[in-house]
């Protein structure tokens, strides 16, 4: 009977497939950015209401987070989500050429990983499960989460703090492939590993106490005077500190990294004045809390030395701080065995040709089969555990960085990854530019196979977890077992968010003005 099921599944999906690659094309066209995502959320929030969820808006005091629910009498409730976010810098047309995509600057948003394709495919499966659910009156009820601002590991954190992920009894969560051998396969034992982001702002109000020495003038910044130093060289020393401090706050016998970028700076003319106000954005991806304890404090000691030497004062707000993953081989073994049912992605010739015309328009000989072999084979779960482990020292547990984390110390949690759209080198050593994989995620013809071999994935996962009490069981039984007693066990992580949403900050974002409608902040298209 849950065979007949399943199939029912796949036939929704299958019937399902112009809703599903036109959903993608709206989202992958609004490409809006992190804690920014207004069209995005609300175009969930609206497809939701219409499949007869309900939907709390704004969740977590996030306003572009929903909690969306649908409840079919008593039986387990089964999570998943939702991301939207996209990345400055990486607008990119979905064409097979670099341009942007119309009407906007190559400086603004574009999905990437792709997050569009990564909410669609997971909603896919969600909707297909509904239906099925409703036909065959299994009991149960689903929830599916808005997760915005994926890329500063923002929401899932917060919405843990604040007990959305307290009732669930199983959470999925899906990815499209983003490095290899994670392609068409599960997490095993080595999971995403710990973020922390903070932004440092620096402020100078007391210019004036620079320098005293004004001669007979009674205006302490009149342009011949010595100018006192402020935000803006508060910001490029503590940049500086950090880069020339990196080697000496963790070992380099291992996988972790910390990236800053500089949010805002100068804040004044180019006149005697120094600027009042700076911020510099840190995000740190490393094995274990232990860990980032230790690069925040080195990172604190930077600013207050930043801020002495630039007559500044300085603080440090919390962006994100998110918990290691927690593996769960039931949840991956199932999920994985359902990909099998589903199939890896398949590239059709339409697809083909477009791979091959970006290929010759770079100059390159077309290949007869351009993309990837990994994106339509299939990799057992403990065997691309093998082959990520050769590249880590034996002792390190958790690698790279996810928040999907937070749903693992809730629920049983699986991190499913099906292959996304990737070219072939022609050459060892050869990259393609950036673009193209941005480009592939929005052409419907390549994205569109991972969209559908998710949703039949994810929706037959939640069936089974809801027609087969034993697999639901088991997966229990080991998250009780690796967290020590379940939640609040020994080894259980309570959640690390100690902060409120951090969306007031000045992050990127679409606005209109008398120049124009949805203009990107900075630049607009004509400014160079």
């Amino acid at each position: 009977m849950v065979e007949k099921e399943k199939q029912s599944i796949a036939d929704w999906v299958n019937q399902s497939k112009d809703d599903l690659s036109d959903w993608n094309q709206e989202i992958w066209n609004y490409a809006e950015t992190a804690w920014r995502e207004y069209k995005s959320s609300k175009w969930y929030v609206q497809r939701l209401r219409k499949e007869g969820f309900s939907v709390e808006e704004a969740s977590g005091d996030m306003p572009t987070a929903f909690c969306a629910t649908w409840k079919n009498g008593d039986g387990p409730t089964i999570g998943g989500y939702a991301e939207y976010d996209a990345v400055p810098d990486n607008c990119q047309a979905a064409d097979t050429v670099e341009m942007p995509r119309e009407g906007l600057s190559k400086y603004a948003g574009g999905h990437t990983d792709p997050h569009s394709a990564l909410g669609i495919g997971s909603l896919g499966g969600f909707l297909a499960a509904k239906e099925v659910m409703e036909k065959n009156d299994i009991k149960g009820t689903l929830k599916f989460f808005g997760e915005p601002a994926e890329k500063l590991r923002g929401s899932k954190p917060i919405h843990a703090s604040k007990g959305y992920y307290d009732n669930l009894d199983a959470a999925i969560s899906f990815h499209p492939f983003y490095m290899l051998p994670l392609s068409n396969t599960t997490r095993w034992d080595t999971h995403c590993a710990v973020a922390y982001s903070a932004m440092y702002t620096f402020t100078c109000g007391e210019s004036g106490s620079w320098n005293t020495s004004s001669g007979n003038s009674p205006i302490p910044a009149s342009h011949a005077a010595a100018r006192s130093p402020g935000a803006t060289d508060a910001v490029i020393t503590m940049y500086t500190l950090s880069k020339m401090y990196k080697e000496h706050m963790l070992s380099y016998n291992m996988g972790w990294s910390v990236n800053e970028t500089i949010l805002n700076i100068g804040q004044a003319t180019a006149d005697n004045n120094p600027a009042k106000m700076g911020q510099i954005y840190y995000f740190i991806r490393v094995p274990d809390i232990d860990m980032a304890e230790t690069v925040m404090k080195v990172l604190d000691q930077n600013a207050e030395s930043a801020a002495k030497a630039a007559n500044c004062n300085w603080k440090r707000d919390w962006i994100t701080k998110s918990r290691p993953g927690l593996a769960n081989h039931t949840m991956a073994d199932l999920t994985y065995r359902n990909l099998e049912i589903a199939g890896a992605p398949r590239f059709g010739e339409k697809a083909i040709d477009i791979a091959q015309e970006i290929q010759k328009k770079l100059g390159l000989e077309p290949m007869s089969k351009p993309f990837l072999e990994e994106i339509e084979t299939l990799i057992e779960p403990k065997e691309a555990e093998k082959e990520m482990r050769k590249t880590l020292p034996s002792w390190q547990e958790h690698f790279t960085s996810d928040d999907y984390t937070e749903y693992c110390w809730h629920a049983p949690t699986v991190r499913l990854y099906i292959g996304r759209p990737a070219l072939k080198s022609p050459k060892a050593g050869f990259q393609y530019p950036d673009w193209v994989m941005n480009a592939l995620g929005g052409i419907r013809e390549c994205i569109d196979p991972m969209i559908y071999s998710a949703s039949k994935t994810i929706g037959m996962t939640i069936i089974d977890l809801l027609k087969e009490p034993g697999l639901l069981e088991a997966a229990k039984e080991e998250f009780n077992h690796r967290t020590g007693g379940g939640k609040s066990g020994e080894n259980w992580l309570p959640p690390l968010c100690d902060y409120e949403p951090p969306i007031n900050f000045r992050w990127p974002e679409y606005v209109t003005t008398e120049r124009g409608k949805d203009q990107w902040v900075i630049p607009v298209q004509s400014d160079e």
